[in-house]
């Protein structure tokens, strides 16, 4: 679920719609949650649907950890892809603002942790960075978990809507976290390696 204080509004030609914060968000908000109306779908119901279903999966999930495709069920679905995103997903099923998200701007996320299939470009930012590649939380994840730590310590202290999604031991890990009595931990716990999974694949049916 998306967090309340968004709408979804036309962008421009190039993206489209996306959604973007009705109020100021500030950094540390959980943005989003995952939760039991998102939908999830493994490789071969996927498979097994008409392509007008297909090209809705492909156009508007992403990818877990053990590869399944989720669907938002609700205008979360909509958040854009940049470079300099403002929201980070984390490793526990929820995302965060990463900095202060003011009122009218779109909230972002970066595809490069969503276990995409295939590369694509993205709109240039003048960021280093200009294309998304499928193993890209492999390479940037350290930096993206560095992004959370920053911000990570204020969920507890910040106004969260969301907040009654969040699963009860969920919430003791952010204390356990935020007493310093354990690690974060990082978002490359979110990684599916495709290849591995196909070379797996291979090998059971040889």
């Amino acid at each position: 679920m998306i967090h309340p204080k968004t709408e979804i509004k036309f962008i421009n030609d190039i993206v489209g719609y996306g959604v973007v914060a009705t109020e100021l968000i500030p950094a540390g908000t959980i943005t989003w949650v995952l939760d039991k109306l998102d939908r999830e779908f493994t490789p071969d119901q996927v498979a097994n649907l008409e392509p007008i279903y297909q090209e809705i999966i492909d156009t508007y999930t992403f990818r877990n950890n053990l590869g399944n495709y989720v669907l938002c069920w609700d205008t979360g679905r909509f958040v854009n892809h940049s470079f300099n995103s403002n929201c980070l997903t984390t490793a526990y099923d929820f995302e965060i603002a990463i900095r202060d998200i003011q009122p009218g701007e779109q909230l972002t996320d970066d595809y490069g942790y969503l276990n995409i299939s295939e590369p694509f470009k993205g709109i240039d930012e003048g960021t280093r960075r200009k294309t998304v590649y499928p193993d890209d939380l492999v390479k940037y994840h350290s930096h993206w978990d560095k992004k959370i730590q920053k911000v990570f310590h204020k969920i507890q202290t910040l106004d969260q809507p969301l907040k009654g999604l969040i699963q009860p031991e969920t919430w003791k890990e952010i204390e356990r976290v935020n007493e310093g009595e354990k690690e974060m931990e990082s978002i490359l716990s979110n990684y599916f390696d495709s290849e591995k999974d196909g070379k797996e694949l291979k090998r059971k049916m040889a």
